[in-house]
């Protein structure tokens, strides 16, 4: 029969680690007497961060002396205690190749059931002090599992352990483990992995995003674990497009029409996305990389991108003072994730200033579809002369049947008429939502300055728009996640303190921002990008998770450790890249 060995709790505590605090329960001590199981914890023990770790489906995480005995001989470790690995249960027995997911267990009065593989993360390495050791333990086939409680109880060490059922669709931990973490994802396993109701919800949604992949031929990359930001690879590079057109749409906002300079059609972009344009402001100087909206229809023939010219911008400018028509510039292929989703939910588009343009692209394709979903375009400006497009947004609503105009002027001009150019003063509020009758059931589209992103989402909460009904564009980079980092501060992203001056350059275009790679001072694309502020999102750092996973606008990457599954063409992983020559990185 399989025993508990040992019992092991730990509160969450605060760790030094490269510079940063994190807060961690990754420490597990043994109970030196028995221990209360309850639902979601055993007393004494918690997590630091319950995004990733804890909860129902994940009370308690089991590990095998076994495995133990394997980590020893292969990291010639001599120094392992109870509660190493951050388990909860340290046992003899319950192999992960032999436990099944929904496989159930007694042990003392308590009763388990087995619902995922650990999904490993940073913290794990900074205990074992072996960085590698989330890829070392998910590759090994010896991740561990967690249960759910089903029966609340009593625990200790030396506890007999006795399965007392299983489903009818056996499949391992191990099995369930290589199923999402591998490149191997056969659709009949999928099939099988998604009849175990014992599956946790994280791992159920996963499974189904490589089945729903492998029906629409998505292509390359792991559905399952890619971040919504990396959902929508395009091949990297650039391409020459002749200016057709400029215009001036208001007192600070600039339109540049574009077209094919070789006659080949455009890829089509998807309502919301932007383009990476790389400009010459200086003829003997380096490029920069900027990130503009397309603020029109979705065509092959033309794209438009509409720029607000900052007072010291040095892309804006540019644009404004020397691109002219006929001019040629390098233009990425559409991408991003913030576009417009298909359904009959009415849809909110809200924005302030040059925010309006990712949204007034999804406003035409609505129009152009002859859209009958309720339609509102909510939109703050400053007054008439810094409110760009509204003529167009006008004409465009005339064309929805369900469409309707709230526009707030901060600072009305003199010209400015309420109830023809604008609705209400001041700003964007509570009560102009409630004035506006914003539909609580609305997929609301948010875009604009970071203040009032910040503002609206707040105002929206307290509305009652559903989170995941929020789909929310940034336009200088995108929203971190650094999972267990205490008193993470934002700061404006900025070139290293120390930049080597030659080496490949790295450039994060919507960041805009570039620095040198050096080797001898950073071991990952995503190591400079944290040198240099840029918002990054990451967890086990060594090319597991694919958090990290952003998209690769020009240029090629080796990789160093090899990731488990690589990521979709013309994506990367930034923890385990370094750049083979210049490369630019959509963050």
């Amino acid at each position: 029969m399989a025993r508990l060995l040992s019992v092991n709790v730990g509160l969450p505590r605060d760790i030094a680690w490269k510079g940063r605090t994190v807060h961690t329960g990754i420490w597990k001590n043994p109970v030196p007497s028995r221990c209360r199981v309850g639902r979601v914890n055993l007393d004494g023990d918690g997590q630091g961060d319950l995004a990733g770790h804890g909860g129902e489906h994940r009370a308690v995480f089991v590990y095998q002396i076994e495995s133990y005995r394997y980590w020893q001989e292969q990291l010639k470790r001599t120094d392992f205690v109870h509660g190493q690995f951050g388990e909860n249960f340290t046992v003899e027995g319950l192999p992960d190749d032999a436990v099944c997911i929904g496989d159930r267990y007694q042990i003392g009065s308590a009763v388990f059931e087995v619902t995922q593989p650990r999904v490993t993360c940073y913290r794990v390495g900074i205990r074992m002090n072996e960085p590698r050791m989330p890829a070392l333990l998910t590759s090994s086939g010896r991740p561990g599992f967690y249960c759910r409680v089903l029966c609340e109880g009593e625990v200790g060490a030396g506890d007999g352990i006795a399965k007392v059922g299983e489903v009818k669709e056996r499949m391992t931990v191990a099995e369930i483990n290589a199923l999402l973490y591998s490149a191997n994802h056969p659709r009949a396993q999928l099939e099988r992995a998604l009849r175990i109701e014992a599956l946790s919800p994280g791992w159920r949604w996963s499974f189904k995003e490589l089945l729903q992949s492998q029906n629409s031929g998505a292509g390359s990359g792991n559905a399952g674990l890619a971040p919504a930001a990396a959902a929508h690879p395009v091949a990297p590079g650039f391409r020459p497009l002749a200016v057709t057109a400029t215009d001036h749409e208001s007192a600070d906002v600039l339109s540049l029409t574009m077209q094919s300079a070789d006659c080949q059609p455009l890829q089509i972009s998807l309502p919301g996305q932007y383009v990476v344009m790389r400009l010459r402001p200086t003829a003997d100087g380096p490029p920069c990389f900027r990130s503009y909206s397309l603020s029109g229809l979705p065509s092959t023939e033309r794209y438009r991108i509409s720029v607000k010219i900052e007072p010291n911008g040095v892309a804006g400018t540019y644009l404004r003072e020397h691109v002219q028509v006929g001019d040629t510039l390098d233009v990425s292929s559409p991408r991003g994730s913030f576009i417009l989703q298909s359904g009959e939910r009415p849809v909110v588009l809200l924005s302030a200033g040059i925010g309006s343009t990712p949204v007034l692209a999804m406003l035409h394709a609505l129009s152009a579809a002859g859209s009958t979903r309720q339609i509102l375009w909510l939109h703050a400006a400053r007054d008439g002369q810094h409110h760009p497009l509204a003529a167009e947004v006008r004409r465009l609503m005339l064309a929805l049947a369900h469409g309707r105009t709230f526009v707030c002027y901060s600072r009305p001009g003199s010209r400015d008429k309420m109830g023809e150019d604008f609705n209400s003063g001041g700003h964007l509020s509570r009560s102009v939502l409630d004035e506006a009758c914003v539909p609580q059931e609305a997929d609301v589209y948010l875009c604009g300055p970071t203040r009032f992103m910040t503002d609206m989402r707040e105002v929206l909460a307290t509305f009652g728009v559903a989170p995941e009904r929020f789909h929310v564009e940034i336009f200088n980079g995108s929203e971190s996640m650094t999972p267990g980092v205490a008193g993470a501060t934002t700061r404006t992203p900025h070139p290293p303190k120390k930049d080597a001056s030659i080496g490949p350059l790295v450039s994060f275009a919507r960041s805009g921002v570039a620095a040198h790679w050096d080797g001898s001072a950073y071991q990952s694309i995503l190591e400079l990008a944290e040198a240099c502020d840029v918002p990054v999102r990451w967890s086990c750092r060594t090319g597991v998770c694919h958090n990290c996973e952003s998209g690769l606008v020009s240029g090629a990457v080796v990789y160093g450790p090899e990731p488990l599954d690589r990521p979709a063409d013309g994506n990367l992983l930034i923890c385990c890249s370094q750049p083979m020559r210049d490369v630019v990185i959509d963050l």
